[in-house]
C-alpha cells in the first residue's frame, strides 16, 4: 500500500495537487494532514498531508487477510463489493466452520486484527467489514427478524422483553431494525461484555 506525500499553502492546495498527479478525485482518496507550518515574515504557509488511494487500500486489506488466513492453514479466495458504501470483503474458503467459529466467534477475532492493522498503518480507523460465504449477512438477518418477532409480542403483551446479551454490533442492528417502530422503542442495559438490549412498548 503506497503512501503519497502532498504540500501547499493550504491544506485545499495540498489535496488539488494530490488530485492532479494521482489523477483521482478527492472522494477515492484517504487525506491525512500530517504537518503544518506556519509562516513568518520570511517564509510562506506550507501544509503537507499523506495520501492512499481507496483503490491500493483496499486491496492491500483483501491481500492482508488471505495472508492472515494462509498462515493458519486455510485457503481462501476473496471477493470485495461495497455495499451501503462499506466495503464488504466476502471470504470464500476450503475451510469455512474454522474461521466462523462457534457463533462467529473466529470470524469475530479475524475482524479485529484486521481492523487493529489497518487502523495502526492509517493512524484512523476505515470501517469495512468481513464475511465468510454471506455467514455475516445471514446472521444480521436472522438478528432483525428476532427482533421484529419479539418487537410484536411486546406490542401484544405490553410487557417489555429482555435479550440475551449481545456486543455493540448486534445491539446496533436491533436499535437499528426497531428505530422506526411506532409502538415500541429499545436501550441498552447492563454492563460490558453481559450489555444487552430491552425492547419496551410505547404509552399509547
Amino acid at each position: 500500500m503506497e503512501k503519497h506525500n502532498y504540500s501547499g499553502k493550504t491544506k485545499e492546495e495540498a489535496i488539488l495537487n494530490a488530485t492532479i498527479d494521482l489523477q483521482e478525485t478527492e472522494e477515492n482518496l484517504l487525506i491525512k494532514e500530517v504537518k503544518e507550518e506556519k509562516g513568518g515574515l520570511f517564509k510562506s504557509k506550507k501544509v503537507e498531508i499523506e495520501v492512499i488511494e481507496k483503490r491500493d487500500l483496499l486491496k492491500y486489506i483483501k491481500d492482508y487477510t488471505i495472508k492472515l488466513l494462509k498462515n493458519i492453514g486455510v485457503t481462501a479466495n476473496i471477493e470485495v463489493k461495497n455495499k451501503e458504501e462499506v466495503p464488504t470483503y466476502t471470504i470464500y474458503s476450503d475451510n469455512n466452520a474454522i474461521i466462523i467459529g462457534r457463533n462467529g466467534k473466529n470470524l469475530k477475532a479475524l475482524q479485529l486484527i484486521v481492523n487493529q492493522h489497518i487502523n495502526k498503518e492509517l493512524g484512523k480507523s476505515f470501517k469495512f467489514i468481513l464475511d465468510i460465504n454471506d455467514y455475516k449477512e445471514k446472521h444480521d438477518k436472522s438478528i432483525e427478524r428476532l427482533a421484529k418477532n419479539i418487537a410484536r409480542e411486546v406490542v401484544a403483551t405490553k410487557i417489555e422483553a429482555k435479550l440475551d446479551p449481545m456486543n455493540s454490533y448486534e445491539r446496533r442492528i436491533i436499535h437499528n431494525a426497531l428505530t422506526n417502530n411506532k409502538r415500541v422503542y429499545t436501550e441498552s442495559e447492563g454492563e460490558e461484555p453481559n450489555r444487552y438490549v430491552v425492547i419496551k412498548p410505547k404509552e399509547e
